[in-house]
């Protein structure tokens, strides 16, 4: 009897062992999900620029035999052959460079013809330039989070001009709050326009996937704000309660021509890539997405939280 009750006990040690850490991890994930708002700014369109194409003229050589290019039957027409040489025909020679000019005139309409098409190729697949700039501040920079708010709130983001306001504004909220930078991390990529809505499509869908809920929202101008009852709640009903350290921005543009970004390594390579981002003229953008978290009051998001869902940032 004492051999089994012995033998309960040291399986019961494993047991309440294994229970404690499941209970405190699904307590930290609990927590973790609490701290998963985000905001998000958006909007853009990948379609090729639009134009009427008229192909160029081209000048084709008369056949062999035919009237040639003048009145009257001159030029390399078949009546040219008949004229006679002093010292004799020329029929031979003359035949010789006609050859020649059709054989010439014939590679100078396929390049024009390979050139033409290689310009239209690049106008309507044209080269898309697709970067994803990323700041970590400390959580004392709350005023940044009530400037998103306002830029989302009041943005026109079915726009052109309306986004690259969206994008100058964001950057000059982060160019003004460097003393709350910590970490900062970027990518940029040229892509021709096929594969660049894909890949800003994907990278978009990856920041996202990192929020519980989009608590406010303004992508194509619809506007949407989510109520409390859409993140995850504490038993008393508030926001679960966790040390609020860190918030991060991220800015994904896809912008038409090439777009060279310093890779950021300290606290002046992040202000060189935001300084750069906020340059590009609505002419030049073709989307923008701006995400935030966190967004709600309240909210939090752990250093813990930076590590597992950021790898990528760096320490400026």
């Amino acid at each position: 009897m004492d051999k089994a009750t012995s033998l309960i006990k040291k399986l019961l040690k494993p047991l309440l062992a294994i229970a404690l850490m499941l209970t405190l991890f699904l307590g930290h994930t609990d927590g973790a999900l609490a701290a998963r708002s985000g905001g998000r700014i958006g909007g853009g369109s990948f379609r090729a620029p639009s134009r009427t194409y008229a192909p160029p003229s081209r000048t084709y050589a008369p056949p062999v035999g035919g009237g040639g290019y003048y009145p009257g039957g001159g030029g390399f027409g078949l009546p040219f052959f008949y004229l006679p040489f002093i010292g004799g025909s020329g029929f031979g020679s003359l035949f010789t460079v006609l050859i020649f000019f059709s054989i010439v005139g014939f590679l100078v309409r396929t390049f024009q013809q390979s050139r033409d098409d290689a310009n239209e190729l690049n106008f309507t697949n044209p080269a898309v330039s697709i970067a994803r700039v990323q700041v970590g501040l400390l959580a004392e920079a709350r005023t940044l989070q009530a400037d998103l708010d306002r830029i989302a709130q009041k943005a026109n983001t079915d726009s052109a001009e309306g986004l690259a306001q969206v994008l100058q504004e964001t950057t000059l909220a982060l160019l003004r709050h460097p003393e709350y930078w910590v970490y900062g991390g970027d990518e940029s990529q040229q892509l021709r326009l096929e594969a660049a809505e894909n890949q800003f499509n994907r990278l978009a869908l990856s920041e996202r996937s990192k929020f519980t809920a989009e608590t406010l929202s303004n992508v194509n101008n619809q506007l949407k704000q989510a109520t409390s009852s859409a993140l995850t709640l504490s038993e008393d009903g508030a926001l679960a309660e966790a040390p609020s350290e860190f918030i991060v921005v991220t800015l994904l543009v896809a912008t038409q021509g090439k777009l060279d970004l310093p890779t950021i390594n300290s606290s002046e390579d992040l202000r060189k890539a935001l300084s750069q981002l906020g340059s590009v003229s609505g002419d030049r953008l073709m989307a923008l997405e701006v995400l935030w978290a966190p967004q709600a009051e309240g909210d939090v998001l752990t250093h813990d939280d930076v590590l597992s869902e950021y790898p990528d940032l760096k320490l400026v």
